[in-house]
């Protein structure tokens, strides 16, 4: 993610404003979601005068973790600058049915016809938060990493990916760019796991290399051909525990494949150093969240 300042009125944690996408992506990301909603116009909000002006309060309806607010801001910055906003919460913490999150006042057409673009974002990006938030709590005191996947709502990758570490999880890759990981597919077709590695490390000097194993056999096979960041797909407990053992610290491993809040406080206990979940982005409910006219 760009590190470029984003001159927002959002009030976030340091470690996270570092994390938002530049300026730049975040009001080309939203200028494509107001095109799906705007098209040639607001009919509706076109039948008001164009002078009036409003002020709105946002509201949630239930418990949960804020992210987004940098896409809700855009929406209202891009379609009229004469809106201001002041947060009286901030991206990362927890929020309560009945607080008030941020004040709107502003041109009433503007405030309209962005409604339901801002709200999209906000109320899909803490669900994300909120997710990553149960998880991180279910293995609260253990010291493994829970990570996201690339299984992301379509056109909401960065944004998913921000919402995630707002909620207290990390990051894996951001895309199929940055990291290699080499899977069964790209295994077979390499012939073999040592030969998959040599692959990937010939022109690829600075790039994190991951290998998917599916076995202890094959995880034997990757630790002799030198991987030193090592995927466990479907191991039962016993297995985890087991190469944990047989690893002993010679490379880092993940857990992943069909792991659930029901479930990651096992895994995490078998001493793996990081465990993906598909969960966090994949199978969000958006938070319940109002815009109210004063």
């Amino acid at each position: 993610m760009d590190t470029d300042a984003v001159p927002l009125s959002l009030p976030a944690p340091d470690a996270l404003r570092a994390r938002l996408p530049a300026l730049s992506q975040i009001e080309s990301q939203v200028r494509v979601a107001l095109a799906e909603d705007l098209g040639s116009g607001d009919l509706t909000a076109a039948l008001l005068p164009a002078q009036q002006r409003s002020r709105v309060e946002l509201i949630t309806r239930e418990a949960a973790i804020l992210s987004g607010g940098a896409w809700f801001e855009a929406v209202f910055r891009l379609l009229d600058p004469a809106v201001t906003l002041q947060w009286e919460a901030q991206d990362g913490a927890p929020i309560h049915p009945g607080q008030r999150l941020c004040v709107l006042t502003g041109p009433t057409r503007a405030l309209l016809t962005g409604e339901r673009t801002a709200m999209n974002y906000l109320q899909t990006l803490s669900g994300t938060a909120t997710r990553a938030g149960r998880y991180a709590a279910a293995v609260a005191g253990l010291p493994v990493r829970v990570l996201d996947t690339r299984k992301t709502l379509p056109g909401l990758r960065l944004q998913q990916k921000y919402a995630v570490l707002c909620g207290g999880c990390h990051n894996h890759r951001i895309g199929l760019y940055d990291a290699i990981l080499i899977k069964e597919n790209h295994i077979l077709a390499a012939g073999s796991i040592p030969a998959a590695l040599a692959a990937a490390r010939t022109g690829n000097p600075s790039v994190t290399i991951q290998i998917e194993v599916e076995n202890l056999a094959e995880l034997a096979q990757a630790l002799a051909a030198g991987a030193t960041l090592i995927l466990l797909d479907n191991f039962s407990l016993n297995d985890l525990r087991q190469a944990v053992a047989l690893t002993a610290g010679r490379a880092q491993l993940e857990a992943s494949g069909g792991i659930d809040l029901s479930t990651i406080r096992a895994i995490a206990a078998t001493g793996v150093d990081r465990i993906s979940v598909g969960d966090l982005t994949k199978d969000v409910t958006a938070v319940d969240l109002s815009m109210r006219f004063v």
